[in-house]
């Protein structure tokens, strides 16, 4: 009973997990307590742009450590970039010692990504504006908007989901609200989750890109001022992201900063003390200004800029004379070390080369989902129309543990926030042919034992015992193939090994685990003379 009562919660957890993470796909409008995860499409499903780009060392005499940090500060300005793009779900990763390959979905203009990554990294130090003047902004902005609703149509939904009584509760501290509409506060609605913490939702993160891409809107932000926003969270892509009002000039820029680098504190001082930290040192006249810039504003934050996008903005705690500063703050060391790349970037190195471009059409994507979905819809048929013709009820369990790992792998590649190429789909396939090889064998191995006269609980009982071994075999020997695959394969091979590698597992899940407590069920818990198999 114990061993039945695990197996019993282990189902229950994967199949709640598979329904969390494969429902919101098809159907839309859910709650907001599912996951806002989709399954992304790779480049050739969804068509776009795909650019090999090189870290050119020809004409720089740089060490081996010198130029891996050359190509991280590369991958960083890159991401960085691709992230104000727009595009969504991009890839940007490593390929080789100094090469870099970007994908971009859904983007169909090469030249313009070429236009974006090929620009000179800017580094910028900004004073983030006062609480006066991010007062004002957010007011002219709101009044701006309300006066002007029509021209920005795509607000429509989102004013309509904001709950009044809510924005009610959020800004009572600040003034009346009798009469309050929610159409006169659309820009504090917009970037405020709770308080007035300057953040907007990823869900309302393009509305918000698109605000600040119009030129109108821009007119409306006061003179010296402008509208940033904050890093991506690289752990959780969906989490919200700051909003800066910050001063348009800039009070230092990376051409003055020598050198930074990561340092663990030591001594008694808490801000420091066994913490990563960064180091900065500036050139002689970048150390002459940083020291008047932070003398004359004590205890306001000074940003730091990389490309318009705010990756830290630490409150200056004193005047800092001799070129030497220190950025403090609940860092890991991971996110000091992206911080310090960061940095570097504003003087790169090293040049970075387009060495290759590929433009897929949406046509072709569009092509190859339909004729993936139609094999293995058409797959799926024969083995499920073949299983229950063969195996009479038996089949059936093994249809309905098929479907469950269909799902499953779905469920994970969009949990895991995995890609779905056309190699990924040809795994999919595979897998719905490998998924009933289990089911087979424990089904013959139960027919031997009636045969010879056993009753049904002992047969099935036994078909399960004597096709353990085989099954764990068979798919163990094909796991290690995958994993091979994976890590020595590249691009649509890895997509094909992943796709691969999820179904081994959901299938032996799927057999052994909820096939048997199916068969336990409503067949061996039952007394039954007879099984359909």
């Amino acid at each position: 009973m114990k061993k039945h009562k695990i197996r019993g919660i282990i189902i229950l957890v994967v199949l709640l997990v598979t329904l969390y993470y494969f429902l919101p796909l098809i159907v839309p409008n859910l709650p907001g307590f599912w996951t806002e995860k989709r399954l992304n499409l790779g480049l050739d499903l969804q068509g776009g742009t795909q650019l090999q780009l090189e870290v050119d060392f020809s004409e720089v005499q740089l060490s081996e450590s010198e130029r891996e940090e050359a190509v991280r500060s590369a991958l960083e300005i890159i991401r960085n970039r691709i992230d104000q793009f727009g595009v969504a779900e991009p890839s940007i990763q490593r390929s080789g010692s100094n090469r870099i390959t970007v994908q971009l979905p859904g983007l169909d203009d090469p030249e313009r990504a070429k236009d974006l990554i090929g620009r000179t990294a800017m580094l910028e130090f900004k004073l983030v504006a006062s609480s006066e003047n991010i007062e004002e902004t957010y007011n002219a902005l709101n009044e701006y908007l309300k006066d002007n609703h029509e021209r920005y149509d795509f607000l429509d939904e989102f004013t309509e989901e904001i709950d009044e009584d809510e924005m009610i509760d959020i800004l009572a501290d600040e003034e009346e609200m009798e009469d309050f509409s929610v159409n006169d506060r659309i820009f504090t609605a917009l970037t405020t989750a709770e308080g007035r913490t300057g953040l907007v939702e990823y869900r309302h993160l393009d509305k918000f890109r698109r605000l600040l891409e119009d030129e109108e809107f821009q007119k409306q932000i006061p003179a010296g001022l402008q509208i940033l926003l904050g890093k991506e969270n690289r752990e959780d892509p969906y989490a919200a992201r700051e909003v800066y009002v910050l001063r348009d000039r800039a009070e230092l820029t990376g051409q003055y900063l020598d050198s930074a680098a990561v340092r663990i504190g030591e001594g008694y001082d808490p801000r420091t003390s066994g913490k990563p930290y960064v180091a900065l040192n500036f050139s002689r006249e970048g150390a002459r200004i940083f020291a008047n810039v932070t003398g004359q504003n004590i205890q306001r934050r000074l940003a730091i800029v990389l490309d318009d996008v705010v990756y830290v903005a630490p409150t200056i705690q004193d005047r800092i004379p001799g070129g030497e500063a220190q950025i403090t703050g609940e860092f890991t060391m991971q996110e000091t070390q992206d911080l310090v790349i960061v940095l570097r970037a504003g003087n790169l190195p090293a040049p970075v080369n387009i060495m290759e471009e590929r433009t897929v059409g949406p046509t072709l994507g569009s092509d190859s989902i339909r004729a993936g979905i139609m094999a293995a819809l058409i797959g799926m048929c024969i083995v499920v129309l073949f299983m229950l013709i063969y195996y009479k009820l038996s089949g059936l369990i093994a249809n309905i543990a098929l479907l469950v790992n269909i799902c499953f792998i779905i469920a994970v590649l969009t949990m895991l926030e995995g890609t779905l190429t056309m190699p990924g789909i040809a795994g999919m396939i595979l897998t719905i042919g490998m998924a009933v090889d289990a089911n087979v064998i424990i089904f013959e191995r139960i027919r031997e034992n009636l045969k010879v006269g056993k009753t049904v609980r002992t047969a099935v009982d036994g078909g399960f015992s004597r096709a353990l071994v085989t099954i764990l075999d068979a798919n163990i020997t094909t796991l290690i193939t995958a994993i091979v695959l994976y890590q020595f394969g590249t691009g649509p091979i890895r997509g094909f090994a992943v796709t691969l590698s999820i179904g081994i597992i959901g299938s032996m899940f799927a057999a052994l685990i909820l096939g048997k407590a199916i068969f336990d069920t409503f067949i061996t818990n039952i007394r039954r003379e007879r099984l359909s198999i």
